[in-house]
């Protein structure tokens, strides 16, 4: 690996505190927008489908661009692509925060997802020029545990901003945030994290990032905007070519990769049993729970008139028992039990889903956050006992040769499911609300939110069934290997 001067002391510090302000920013704008929703729909006009873009165009543009962002790393240097990244990422949230219509916001979204894809590869590859390998432990637990913090804490602290209110910017205030912590990591990153290129110089798949990226727009563009248009013929044929698209990405993935190349994703390691059934896994787990961090708070803002910070704070069972059962899961339950825990994670979820749709039924519109409390805090368990060491036993088959790209993939996977999610849940939410034949607003939402549950719900059970193929056990290496990074995710 190509580097220059590696920092250390001080600088190697300030260096890893820029590295962490960008990863951090990076998780929290996935989550934070969920529960400013309904200010922004009232502040901009805009329509339901608008408001699933506003979520769905970030995690979108970040999966495309996840690997290719990588590779340009590798090419052409990990600081240059991450400072790159994370000034456009800055800028982004300048245009966010200015948004004057709907179009404008969901544009600035996917920019910042674009950014997001360039700068947040190059931290976990700064890392390892950063540190030794008997020093990442440290640095690594460190990176998780924000990663966790983050990932969390955004509706809560995305409530707190836009009730604050500062200069009376609102729901602004959440991107604008974003500027003075982008500039101080600009700067830092400029002069402290060292210079990196890969000793291998990896080719650009561009034709497959377009390719995918036709084929998921093509998709989700109908699935988003054909409720609001009636559901005409041009919805589903726009949505059959997309799946054509797709089909056609894969053949053109396996070409590639026969004849040598390096495709955005090798076809190959679907060979294996355990891969094949993790990714399907993924889509199961992360498409219902991505379309609750969506639907949750629209139901308490809109359905039963929750202040903002109420709402947010509402999240806080589900927000300490992530980190609680992700410690856990991955340094005692993964040993003890293997693939159990990932069997068991969804269906805790489920039954946190299932405890959340019989207490809003029983309570009517009368629900307060302790009501909530028990489904809440089963679902941020269930939640925590699957993300610390799912990646673990997903990967733990796969070729050493072929870890990079199937990491890729799987990181990609996450993001491309939060996409489908927020449009697949977010569309079966508000059919049911307009198909709703309650008389008062309160049970037209809780009706709604009850019917997308209990779909959402099926979908973890399935998950379970996905988990069932794999591995049994992940090897005590990989296990040990992985416990600093994930142990407080």
């Amino acid at each position: 690996m190509k580097t220059h001067a590696v920092p250390t002391g001080r600088a190697r510090s300030i260096a890893l505190i820029s590295l962490f302000l960008a990863s951090f920013m990076e998780l929290l704008d996935a989550t934070i927008v969920n529960v400013a929703l309904p200010q922004i729909e009232t502040s901009l006009d805009a329509q339901n489908a608008e408001l699933q873009w506003m979520v769905a165009s970030y995690t979108l543009a970040l999966a495309i661009g996840l690997i290719t962002g990588s590779r340009l790393g590798d090419i052409y240097g990990r600081k240059k692509l991450f400072v790159i990244g994370l000034v456009v990422f800055t800028l982004s949230s300048v245009l966010c925060g200015m948004a004057m219509n709907p179009e404008m916001l969901i544009a600035s979204r996917a920019l910042q997802g674009f950014a997001s894809a360039a700068m947040i590869p190059q931290v976990l590859s700064s890392l390892q020029v950063m540190y030794k390998p008997a020093e990442r432990a440290g640095a690594m637990a460190g990176f998780s545990a924000l990663a966790g913090v983050a990932a969390v804490s955004g509706p809560i602290l995305g409530a707190i901003l836009t009730d604050a209110n500062l200069f009376g910017w609102g729901w602004r205030t959440i991107f604008f945030v974003n500027i003075p912590v982008g500039i101080f990591a600009v700067i830092c990153a400029l002069k402290f994290v060292p210079e990196s290129v890969a000793p291998k110089r990896h080719k650009l798949d561009l034709s497959g990032v377009v390719v995918l990226a036709v084929g998921m727009f093509a998709i989700l563009y109908p699935l988003t905007m054909g409720r609001e248009e009636g559901w005409p013929l041009w919805t589903y044929l726009c949505m059959a070519a997309g799946l054509l698209v797709l089909v056609g990405f894969v053949l053109l993935q396996h070409r590639e990769e026969k004849h040598g190349g390096e495709p955005l994703v090798p076809v190959s390691l679907f060979k294996s049993r355990s891969f094949a059934a993790g990714i399907v896994m993924m889509f199961l787990f992360f498409i219902p729970m991505n379309g609750f961090f969506l639907i949750q708070t629209l139901f308490l803002q809109l359905g039963l008139d929750y202040p903002i910070l109420r709402a947010g704070l509402t999240m806080i069972p589900f927000s300490l028992m992530v980190p609680i059962l992700a410690g856990l899961s991955a340094a005692i339950l993964a040993k003890k039990i293997g693939r159990v825990v990932l069997q068991l994670g969804p269906l805790v979820i489920a039954i946190g889903f299932v405890v959340l749709i019989f207490t809003v039924q029983a309570a009517g519109g009368g629900v307060t956050p302790w009501h909530l409390l028990a489904g809440l805090a089963l679902s941020g368990a269930g939640f925590g006992m699957v993300v610390a060491p799912v990646g673990i036993f997903v990967l733990s088959e796969v070729p050493v040769k072929s870890a990079g790209a199937a990491s890729g993939l799987f990181n990609t996977t996450s993001q491309l499911s939060g996409a489908l999610g927020v449009a697949i849940v977010g569309t079966l939410f508000f059919n049911g609300l307009e198909g709703s034949t309650a008389h008062s607003k309160s049970a037209v939402f809780i009706e709604g939110f009850s019917s997308t549950m209990w779909l959402m719900a099926g979908g973890m059970v399935l998950a379970a069934v996905a988990a069932s193929f794999l591995p049994r056990w992940a090897s005590e290496a990989e296990l040990s290997a992985a416990e600093p990074v994930l142990e407080t995710a």
